[in-house]
């Protein structure tokens, strides 16, 4: 098949994600299996116009804000009539392909906005992205969807979209899940590890709050902080921890590299995820793989990524109480703690890309 795929970003771009590691895997695996694809993209700072990876090729056009329009113009230039199917993907924003491509069209779906609109925009942009979601959503309420998740998949059932039209894909990690548990050396010092970009929708402060409340009972408490900060709550964040009375016990690493991110995740006890909403939550995910289970909030994607009591602890509350209360219990509770992360490490090892990609290509297979 020939595949046009529409996104916002591609996995060069420095603002990538763990979408964009979805986006890669999959179109690496069609293009080994005979499929012509390209991925049509935002531009970023010094990026190629053109080039390809790993055997499909990457288009850019725009920026972060025009994309939109100007994948819009390049299609209907260059790219009309060449693909058997295009995926519109929806990463806040979708491509609207549904108006104006003829081939037959899906959309690729991680997550809904919602809320995070209130955190990462301000007054009133906020508000507007809010409601222009509603809007958008009813207008393609009658596409056929992928998704990563079943709080995905529910989000959208909400908004219209039938049940029969939504079909879930298994999420997969980068990361080949440890060998043995046993093998890995943890800090002599329990420690918690907060990892990602610092963002108001991270909700890192949270974490910094609990990690104080639990200092209090367990006095050796460790607090690693690595991710981006160049954000106005980046630095919030940061300024709080340098008058925190515990912030000799807070380590703030900045931006890892993928060694020193997985070389964290070994060694911590155990990892934070406070967002206010995920697709799946594939950083808990790969923290299991490493034998580091999670404590998270009860959100959409935490909710998919965690299973209560079994492979890590879910927030009753989403606040730092909590979040506190859970940290305090699981590294107290040794024979549980061994119990629930050799559990999550089992569970990493079924969440993978080559199972991704056999469901991503039987759906595929309807259009062929």
């Amino acid at each position: 098949m020939k595949i046009l795929w529409f996104t916002w970003k591609d996995l060069k771009n420095p603002s990538a994600g763990g979408a964009e590691v979805v986006n890669e895997e999959l179109c690496q695996r069609l293009a080994q299996d005979g499929h012509e694809v390209i991925i049509l993209t935002a531009g970023f700072i010094d990026s190629l116009g053109k080039e390809s990876v790993n055997g499909y090729k990457i288009i850019r056009v725009g920026n972060k804000w025009s994309v939109y329009w100007q994948a819009y113009k390049y299609y209907k230039k260059n790219l009309k009539g060449w693909a058997d199917l295009v995926i519109d993907e929806m990463n806040t924003i979708p491509f609207f392909c549904k108006f104006y491509v003829k081939e037959p069209n899906i959309m690729f779906v991680h997550q809904l906005c919602r809320q995070i609109w209130f955190y990462q925009m301000k007054f009133p942009l906020s508000l507007i992205g809010y409601l222009l979601e509603l809007i958008y959503l009813w207008l393609l309420e009658d596409r056929k969807v992928i998704t990563v998740s079943e709080s995905t998949k529910k989000d959208l059932m909400r908004f219209g979209f039938k049940p029969e039209n939504i079909n879930i894909i298994s999420e997969g990690i980068e990361l080949e899940p440890i060998a043995d548990l046993n093998n890995i050396k943890k800090y002599d010092e329990p420690a918690v590890l907060s990892l990602g970009s610092i963002r108001s929708m991270k909700r890192t402060l949270h974490i910094v709050k609990a990690f104080e409340l639990a200092k209090k009972e367990i006095s050796e408490l460790k607090l690693k902080i690595a991710g981006d900060s160049n954000s106005k709550y980046g630095q919030k964040v940061i300024n709080y921890i340098k008058k925190s009375k515990f912030k000799d016990s807070i380590q703030y690493l900045g931006k890892v590299s993928q060694s020193e991110k997985i070389e964290l995740m070994q060694k911590s006890h155990l990892i934070c995820v406070t967002s206010v909403k995920e697709g799946w939550g594939l950083i808990v995910t790969e923290a299991n793989s490493q034998g580091a289970p999670a404590v998270v909030y009860d959100v959409d994607g935490l909710r998919d990524s965690v299973k209560h009591k079994e492979t890590g602890l879910i927030c009753k509350k989403n606040n730092p109480q909590n979040l506190s209360k859970n940290i305090i219990f699981l590294l107290k509770n040794s024979a549980e703690y061994d119990k629930i992360r050799e559990s999550a490490w089992q569970w990493s090892k079924h969440i993978n890309f080559d199972l991704s990609y056999r469901q991503f290509s039987e759906i595929l297979k309807l259009y062929e």
